[in-house]
């Protein structure tokens, strides 16, 4: 794996707006590094992602940052968007948020192989106006 083929991976990725399962290893992992929640599959990426941008959230990913290295890469960015629907147990409070994340991608033959995500909790329960539990 190279440095180009792991930038070229991601970047369709990232530029499908996570709808390019076609970059996903059949056993790809993505994990929530605030949870330990695990998702497996591109399907079961592909269901998480699709609620937490367009069920919980009306939101976007919005890159700030990429960085690539041999079959790894980073991605900085923030959730921006609009809090519609139930998350982390917080109904809806239709509150405009931009929470930073990070996330690290392992490429291994040219598909995303595992997904590790770090997501500001703290800072979307200050915008939400909740205290953490």
């Amino acid at each position: 794996m190279s440095v180009e083929n792991t930038r070229e991976v991601i970047t369709k990725w990232i530029d499908s707006e996570h709808s390019d399962t076609s970059v996903l290893a059949e056993d790809v992992v993505f994990t929530s590094m605030n949870t330990a929640e695990e998702d497996r599959g591109p399907e079961g990426v592909s269901q998480s992602l699709n609620y937490i941008y367009h069920v919980a959230f009306d939101a976007r990913f919005e890159l700030t940052h990429l960085i690539f290295d041999d079959g790894i890469g980073a991605a900085e960015a923030n959730l921006v968007g609009e809090h519609i629907g139930e998350f982390a147990g917080i109904p809806p409070t239709h509150k405009h948020v931009r929470v930073p994340l990070c996330v690290v991608y392992e490429v291994e033959d040219n598909k995303i192989k595992r997904a590790r995500i770090y997501f500001e909790m703290p800072a979307l329960f200050a915008q939400l106006g909740v205290e953490a539990s």
